[in-house]
Parts: structure tokens; sequence; C-alpha cells
């Protein structure tokens, strides 16, 4: 199986019962939980993955459609709806991606019973199929590759994905037997929240860079920047980042990056530290 391999993130068989796949899971999930390793990323990204494979595994539903489509089990339903519509396609198969090892089409072209075009009479038959792409890649733009056969020899593809795609956006790819349209999903991201062309974050400030003012590095698809908090910077306040954003599809613009400032409270204080404070309140309300 091509892209994740579920069963071998929980290490258990294939024919697994619902049982075992279970104690494999509380097993991992104690072994890799965050609170057991506190600042460990590796562990973190092993814990969600074992969480991700759980998921899917322990659904009977998706599980099913999990074994018979791979990775891209969430599309089984458009696939099988396609090959419906689709019954006079023949011969061939299309072949993985080679970014990451997506199986961008072969279960679309197999379930089609084929991965050949066809025409009929004049008319070519145009071909649905979804793509997911990470923010980076629909940030700068990427590829995915198609192997398509006419029965006598394979043909490669390159496909390119502009940058500024959005969920929904289609990259239509002409072939020597009609159309293939990709329909793009642009995967959630962790640090970025996308509306249209423009960017949420978040930025943790110091306490005391907030009242007396100072610099703050801010992510982005870029790389980090520098950002200027002015004095009595209140916990909330937005900062607006131009250019900083997703590029508009088809345009050399970009959006802009809204920087939330959330105002982080020191802890563990020492005696000293608590007397200022101290101070500090009596100063206050005087």
């Amino acid at each position: 199986m091509n892209g994740k391999d579920y069963y071998q993130t929980l290490g258990v068989p294939r024919n697994a019962a619902d049982k075992d796949v279970k104690a494999a899971f509380r097993r991992l999930a104690r072994r890799y939980h965050p609170d057991v390793n506190p600042g460990n990323k590796t562990a973190e990204a092993k814990f969600k993955e074992i969480n991700e494979a759980y998921e899917v595994l322990s659904d009977p539903e998706k599980r099913r459609k999990y074994d018979e489509f791979g990775e891209q089990w969430q599309y089984a339903d458009r696939f099988q709806e396609t090959a419906r519509q689709q019954p006079q396609w023949g011969g061939g198969r299309a072949a993985d991606s080679d970014t990451g090892g997506e199986d961008l089409f072969d279960s679309l072209f197999r379930h089609m019973g084929a991965g050949g075009f066809r025409r009929h009479g004049h008319a070519a038959t145009a071909v649905e199929t979804p793509v997911e792409v990470t923010l980076e890649e629909a940030f700068a733009g990427t590829t995915r590759f198609l192997n398509l056969s006419d029965g006598h020899s394979p043909h490669r593809l390159e496909v390119k994905i502009p940058p500024g795609v959005d969920n929904g956006s289609r990259v239509r790819v002409s072939t020597p037997g009609g159309e293939v349209h990709l329909v793009v999903t642009v995967k959630p991201h962790s640090l970025f929240q996308r509306e249209g062309s423009d960017l949420k974050t978040e930025v943790a400030v110091p306490l005391v860079t907030v009242v007396l003012g100072g610099e703050v590095q801010v992510p982005t698809l870029k790389g980090k920047v520098a950002l200027k908090i002015p004095p009595e910077t209140q916990n909330g306040t937005v900062f607006r980042l131009a250019g900083m954003g997703m590029p508009s599809l088809g345009s050399s613009q970009k959006g802009v990056l809204l920087a939330k400032v959330q105002v982080v409270l020191p802890s563990r204080l020492t005696d000293r530290e608590k007397e200022l404070f101290r101070q500090l309140e009596s100063l206050r309300t005087d």
C-alpha cells in the first residue's frame, strides 16, 4: 500500500480484530502521549499519527473504505460515483504521485476498470479526481505527476498546481483522450488559518514586552519576520502584515497576515519578582 499504512502505524496485521486495534492504540497512546513526553516534538508527531490511524481503523465503514482505497479512502464515494458515470473507459492505469507517495490517480482509474482515455465520436470525456496539497504548496505552487497508458506505451504528464489554489480550485489537464480536472483540497495548518488570500495566526508575546514595548518574531510561510510591539499593547491586539498572506490565484498580489497578540504571563516567579509586582500594584492603586 502506498502512502500512510495505518496498520503499520498501530503495529497490527490487516486482519486484526477490533479489540486488538483498540489495545494497540491504548498501548501506543500511553507511550507517546504529550503529557508523558513534554516538549518532545517527535513523540507529539507520533501521537498524532496514532490518533489518525485509530480514527480510521476503529470505524468499520472508514476501515472498509481504507482497505479498498488506501490513503484516499475519504474520496471513496466520489471515486465510485465517477466510475458509475464513466463505464466506457478501458486499458492501462494511472501511476502514483511522486510527491509524498500519494495515490492520486490509481484508485480512480482502477475502480473505473481502467486508466486509459477513449474518445466517443468527437467528444472527449473529462474526469474529476481529488488532490490534497499542503498550505505551503498552495502558497508556492507545486507539481503532481500522472502516468497514462494508451494501451501501447506509457505517457508521463507533469501537472503544475499554481500558487494561490484554495479548497475547490480546479486544475485542468489536457490529455490525448480528454481532460482531467484536479479538484484541490488544502490541508489544515497547525499555525495558520486561511480566509481567502488572508492568513491568521497567533503570536506569543511576553508580558514585559507588551508593557514596555519590544520586538518579537512572527512565523510566516516565507520564514519568520520581526514585529515591533508598541508599549502598552493590549492582549488580543491584531497586527496586519501586508503581503505576507496567500497569493491570489492567477495574480501577483498577496493577502495580509493577521497576527493576534497572545500575552504570555510569567511563571515560577521568585520572591523578589513577586515583591516587585506588589509594589507595582500599590503604585497603580494609589
